[in-house]
């Protein structure tokens, strides 16, 4: 038996989020996509045979769903809207306005940033979906630099939200279709000639997507509003998806810098853009398979969005369409009108006579759960987030909280296995890796927490080689299908840049005692060969450091994921995998977002299923002086400060590595693929 969803109306009725149990021996989930713009829906399982290669089955699949609230509880809900703190109260029939662009940062944000913050998104579309004073959303979507995995958890909770009004009232699983002329009148409702589509019910709740300009990542998000528009004059380029990488090692070479690099895993890429000139025939499988897989997705849920083959839409991206007009005969998009037009359709829609009332995303989120009756949880779970490079401390040149720091990491895990009042922890982690020594201290507390309460990690865009050294630690491992994990895998190296010191006339001479004390110290000339006893061969033992290295994260992450050395070392070797390619090979327990994780936390803490826990964040964010002034700038100028990024990875590249490059999957005409230590790079030898 599957899971199902149940939504129950009542006329003053709110509603609270369970967690559905999968019961289905043969499928770890079965998760409806419901249709974006023409209705259409999927029902998409991943299967697994359990144990070693395959995604267990008896996890909880943490779906959404609605619970009628009781009469004293819708009372209490109600006294609390009316006696609501100022900046809590909105107006009944209002619209929630949010506007999704950049990066999105997966964690918290202060309220003086100007950034927009992934768990903030989320909440404040489930508290929508709950608040009977949001009549709809609308969600204005620009150009996002963020990756596939939050794009999924986004567009996941947009679905999620379409349930507070899709099918209410009305039996069954429909959806509900308002014809692009409904603007005219309210009443004017285009019923097509099927039994799965029934009148618009406008006791539910709308959510309209709103694009200027769209790529394919913009469009997967959109797509899941149940209404989508743009402007006559949008740009939306919709040409498929492209990988590229970019090497250093001919710039290198001009101007006398030599990188001496040494990777362990013949997939580890990370340093190739330095020390060579094209791609490896290995990265290149490896991007090749990782596009392939991510496009594949990308086609197969617009295709189901949209009702049409898989074939049809592939055809329309190779027929390369730029004429938005051709979008909206096709049923790409629902109409086009500009902001002002779908802002006024909205207002003729709830029948409001003067402006549309709409309440902005910021303000918004100040308003608790609390008083929408969603907190007050006996149970409580932690949450404690790891975004960034790792690095072991803080740098002196460093001005804000990004990054994770291990010594600040530790201290928040070592605070949560002492405290009696957290049931199981969730560690949220959205990292390429960086330190392999700093990856392995927190390796190491993670993995005491796990001996004495239940610890899930749950990935978001990438978890991979430092960051997957983190997740392995923990007793479950959850993470979206398209999140970038694995890399297992070290990387080290040093520049020596003696003929670049003698073109511009520096020197540098060292004195030294010890065999190997120019090791590290001596980068104006390479690592010396043995040709004699008093020259030892430092590059033999550069390279049998970094080996070491590698064997204990193989080893380790053998012996977390009850396999054998041999049996990791075929997924290991520092490949990227796509997280559903890395379930089917044991990396990775289920596939899912961070509701699945909590649903997975209740399990393994015995707490039933259909009863609240409160995620309680460990450390939220307090406002540096950078964020101050970045916001502050940001909002004035309009600009996102880099320095501080730049600045970071510039202190933290030292020792062993286990990092993972940079991989980015956009149409290249649009997407941005600076990296800022390479841009630096190439500006610094712009100087000579």
């Amino acid at each position: 038996m599957g899971w199902s969803v149940c939504c129950y109306w009542h006329s003053s009725a709110t509603f609270s989020l369970i967690e559905m149990w999968c019961s289905n021996p043969s499928a770890e989930t079965s998760a409806t996509k419901d249709g974006g713009v023409n209705g259409g829906s999927v029902a998409a399982s991943v299967e697994g045979g359990g144990g070693n290669g395959g995604i267990k089955t008896d996890y909880p699949t943490g779906e959404f769903a609605m619970e009628e609230f009781g009469p004293w509880r819708t009372f209490v809900v109600k006294l609390r809207m009316l006696f609501a703190l100022p900046w809590e109260r909105v107006r009944k029939g209002s619209v929630l306005s949010m506007k999704l662009k950049g990066e999105i940062s997966d964690q918290l944000q202060s309220r003086f940033s100007s950034g927009l913050s992934l768990p903030q998104i989320c909440e404040n579309l489930v508290k929508a979906a709950y608040d009977p004073r949001i009549a709809g959303v609308y969600l204005q979507i620009e150009p996002l630099s963020c990756g596939w995995g939050k794009v999924e958890e986004i567009r996941r909770h947009i679905l999620n939200f379409r349930k507070s009004g899709n099918g209410v009232g009305t039996p069954g699983n429909v959806t509900v279709h308002l014809s692009v002329n409904a603007r005219q009148c309210k009443n004017a409702i285009d019923i097509e000639n099927t039994p799965r589509l029934k009148p618009f019910n406008y006791l539910g709740k709308f959510i309209v997507g709103y694009v200027s300009i769209c790529g394919e990542k913009e469009y997967y998000l959109a797509c899941a509003c149940g209404e989508l528009y743009a402007p006559p004059s949008a740009y939306v380029s919709l040409f498929g998806l492209a990988v590229q990488a970019t090497f250093l090692g001919g710039v290198f070479e001009k101007v006398g810098i030599e990188p001496q690099i040494q990777r362990i895993g013949k997939y580890k890429s990370a340093g190739d853009q330095l020390s060579r000139k094209n791609i490896s025939e290995e990265n290149r499988e490896m991007l090749t398979s990782l596009l392939d897989n991510i496009y594949g997705n990308w086609v197969d849920t617009v295709s189901a969005t949209q009702g049409k083959k898989r074939e049809e839409i592939e055809e329309f991206l190779n027929s390369g369409v730029y004429q938005i007009e051709r979008l909206k005969e096709e049923g790409w998009l629902t109409n086009l009108q500009y902001d002002d037009e779908v802002i006024s359709m909205m207002k003729e829609r709830l029948g409001q006579k003067k402006n549309l009332s709409m309440v902005d995303y910021r303000k918004y989120s100040k308003v608790r759960k609390w008083t929408l009756g969603l907190a007050g949880a006996k149970h409580q779970i932690a949450v404690i987030r790891a975004s960034g490079s790792i690095s072991r401390t803080r740098s002196p040149l460093s001005i804000s909280s990004s990054g994770i720091i291990s010594e600040k990491f530790i201290e928040k895990i070592r605070s949560v296995k002492d405290s009696k009042k957290y049931k199981a922890v969730i560690i949220r982690i959205d990292s390429p890796g960086g330190d392999a020594l700093a990856s392995d201290l927190m390796w190491r507390e993670i993995k005491l927490l796990a001996a004495s309460k239940p610890v899930i990690a749950s990935m978001s865009d990438v978890a991979a080689s430092g960051g997957y050294y983190m997740a392995m630690a923990a007793d479950t491992i959850v993470a979206e299908e398209l999140t970038l994990t694995g890399s297992i895998g070290v990387v080290t190296g040093k520049f020596s840049l003696g003929k670049l010191y003698e073109r511009i006339g520096f020197n540098k001479e060292i004195i030294s005692r010890g065999r190997f004390a120019e090791l590290n110290a001596a980068e104006q000339r390479p690592f010396r060969e043995a040709t004699s006893l008093c020259r030892p061969d430092e590059a033999e033992l550069f390279a049998k450091g970094a080996q070491n290295a590698y064997k204990q994260f193989r080893d380790k992450a053998a012996s977390s994921r009850s396999m054998t050395v041999d049996q990791m070392e075929e997924v290991a070797q520092g490949r990227v995998w796509i997280a559903k390619d890395a379930a089917s090979r044991g990396l990775v327990d289920a596939l899912g977002g961070l509701s699945r994780a909590v649903a997975i936390a209740k399990q393994k803490a015995n707490i039933p299923q259909d009863q609240q826990v409160r995620l309680v964040e460990v450390f939220r964010p307090s406002p540096t002086l950078l964020d101050v002034l970045t916001g502050m700038g940001n909002s004035v100028f309009g600009f996102e400060s880099k320095m501080n990024e730049v600045l970071h990875e510039l202190t933290s590249f030292n020792g062993v590595q286990a990092r993972m490059d940079g991989i980015i999957f956009e149409r290249l005409g649009g997407a941005s693929m600076g990296n800022p230590i390479l841009s630096l790079i190439k500006d610094y030898l712009g100087l000579f």
